[in-house]
């Protein structure tokens, strides 16, 4: 079984591949100060307490991450704990299939060329993935599998922290659609902002991208995924395909073209 894992600035992803299938998936909080063996523990309690591995081996680990220091460790637990498991990690060096077209191709984060990997391979080009991180990235993808460019806006979560934290009345709220967009209370109005917001900041970023990246705009797929993208989908009218494992699909990818 191949065991993948994404680590983002809040969040870290791992999901544990059957063939092509995640047959099991956990959601962490990304911690810089956690140690390899820390991890470690962390890991193997996840691994064993699983009732659908039915005591099954992890024979091959695929990483990438956005946090230096916890890449670092990551890199020491596979070194110490799986030292007999093939491991790749995704950093410069590793194939990956995708061109990048930037001014400075290393300032494009691991995740988001595999996110643009796995994208191409499932739905094909052109496409834009949506990814609702700590960050919202738009991330454009040409006919050909070229990463073109992207776009960077603040993420649901930091921007519902900030505002709570500006706001001397407001608070944090469940990030639930409300009853309507006209709200009749206080924290209905902030859900309401929240989410329609959001989907509106999504329909217009992806309609000037589509422009730009194809003759046709109706040719270009979007893909969301991401810790917060149920929230929207729903109500944005430009998202395709909604795919959760999207940079876990990506990193199975990637292993399969580096391991041998």
């Amino acid at each position: 079984m191949l065991l993948t894992i994404d680590v983002g600035n809040t969040h870290t992803v791992l999901g544990l591949f059957e063939g092509e299938d995640v047959i099991e998936h956990w959601r962490l909080a990304t911690d810089a100060r956690r140690t390899a063996d820390e991890i470690a523990v962390v890991l193997q309690g996840l691994l064993a307490q699983s009732p659908l591995l039915k005591g099954a081996d992890v024979d091959g680990i695929a990483i990438c991450s956005t946090v230096p220091s916890v890449l670092n460790e990551m890199r020491e637990m596979c070194r110490r704990y799986y030292g007999d498991v093939t491991a790749v990690i995704v950093e410069p060096g590793i194939r990956t299939g995708v061109p990048v077209r930037m001014d400075n191709p290393k300032e494009v984060g691991s995740d988001r060329i595999v996110n643009a990997l796995a994208a191409i391979d499932q739905y094909g080009g052109p496409c834009i993935i949506v990814d609702f991180g700590t960050a919202t990235s738009f991330d454009a993808v040409s006919a050909k599998g070229e990463y073109v460019g992207a776009v960077t806006a603040p993420g649901i979560e930091i921007s519902v922290d900030a505002l709570a934290a500006a706001g001397a009345q407001l608070h944090k709220v469940e990030l639930v659609r409300p009853r309507s967009v006209i709200a009749k209370n206080t924290v209905e109005a902030l859900q309401a902002g929240i989410i329609y917001g959001f989907a509106g900041q999504v329909d217009g970023i992806v309609e000037r991208m589509a422009a730009e990246l194809a003759d046709d705009p109706d040719e270009v797929t979007v893909v969301a995924t991401g810790g917060h993208a149920a929230l929207v989908v729903g109500e944005s009218r430009s998202i395709d395909v909604h795919e959760p494992w999207l940079t876990l699909i990506g990193l199975r990818l990637v292993y399969h073209r580096n391991a041998s």
